[in-house]
């Protein structure tokens, strides 16, 4: 008896270990990132840019699957979030349902499901996260993954208060690079270039900023004012970081020979604050 029992134990287990190994997990099987709809996947050192739109894929595998009669259905709902690198959703959290009739010949077939998402024009650069979640709406089970990408944004240092960064003197407007010595000629373009930051927002991420510019003799006394030379107001689901100043001024022929010093005046709308900056150059 003893060796009857041993024997029939072995044979359960042996008709066991097969029903295990079928047992589906759902999971996610390819997560990633393309720069056309569903077209090759990104390389881990690719970075975007503001402004531009990456496209997103998720294919899945594990699901349960119900029968109804004659009828096979797969159901899977999933959520997706796009997060800069301090963590703020850049875009609306995304949602939806897979829902889809499974053929006997589609036992290999994975569901999958695209998005896409654009990088705000003023996004910093960084690290960025897409954590996704599924859910098999038959089985129950729930899995999730996250994606991160980068992104090649203009740097700007944050602050908590109004104030202007970068600022630069240019040659001309297309110039990247600053002037290593501010020194212009009569009759010449002044161009200028800066970065505000530090303002606050509104509902809805709303801001509203000026600044105005004029330029004192190297003793002080004031030659040009322009109170008000340019403004800018917008709204957004993504904060807007930081608003780019640009100006220019053209120097009389006449305009003596010497140092001179640019004024450039900022103002937050809504935040009720000023600050001025003051940048020396010179006219030979």
């Amino acid at each position: 008896m003893v060796g009857k029992q041993a024997r029939f134990i072995t044979v359960a287990l042996a008709f066991a270990l097969p029903l295990c190994a079928q047992t589906k997990h759902l999971a996610i099987e390819r997560i990633a990132l393309h720069q056309i709809e569903d077209g090759p996947v990104l390389a881990n050192t690719y970075e975007f840019v503001p402004g531009e739109t990456a496209y997103f894929s998720c294919r899945l595998t594990g699901y349960q699957i119900e029968k109804k009669e004659e009828e096979q259905n797969v159901k899977l709902s999933w959520q997706m979030r796009v997060l800069d690198p301090s963590g703020v959703p850049v875009v609306k959290d995304k949602s939806g349902r897979i829902e889809e009739r499974v053929l006997p010949q589609d036992k290999n077939w994975m569901p999958k499901f695209l998005s896409d998402f654009t990088v705000p024009p003023f996004a910093p650069g960084g690290t960025y996260r897409t954590p996704v979640k599924v859910k098999d709406e038959i089985g129950g089970a729930e899995v999730s993954a996250e994606l991160t990408f980068r992104v090649r944004g203009h740097e700007v240092q944050p602050s908590e208060t109004l104030v202007a960064r970068n600022f630069k003197f240019l040659r001309g407007e297309d110039d990247r690079a600053g002037m290593q010595e501010a020194v212009y000629h009569p009759g010449s373009m002044l161009w200028a270039r800066f970065d505000i930051t530090g303002f606050k927002f509104g509902e809805n991420n709303r801001f509203t900023v000026e600044y105005g510019l004029a330029v004192l003799r190297g003793t002080g006394e004031q030659l040009f004012e322009q109170p008000v030379a340019a403004q800018d107001s917008k709204e957004s689901f993504y904060p807007q970081r930081y608003v780019p100043g640009m100006l220019s001024l053209t120097l009389d022929q006449n305009v003596a020979k010497g140092s001179y010093i640019l004024v450039v005046t900022v103002r937050d709308k809504i935040g009720n604050q000023t600050w001025e900056l003051r940048q020396p150059f010179q006219v030979s």
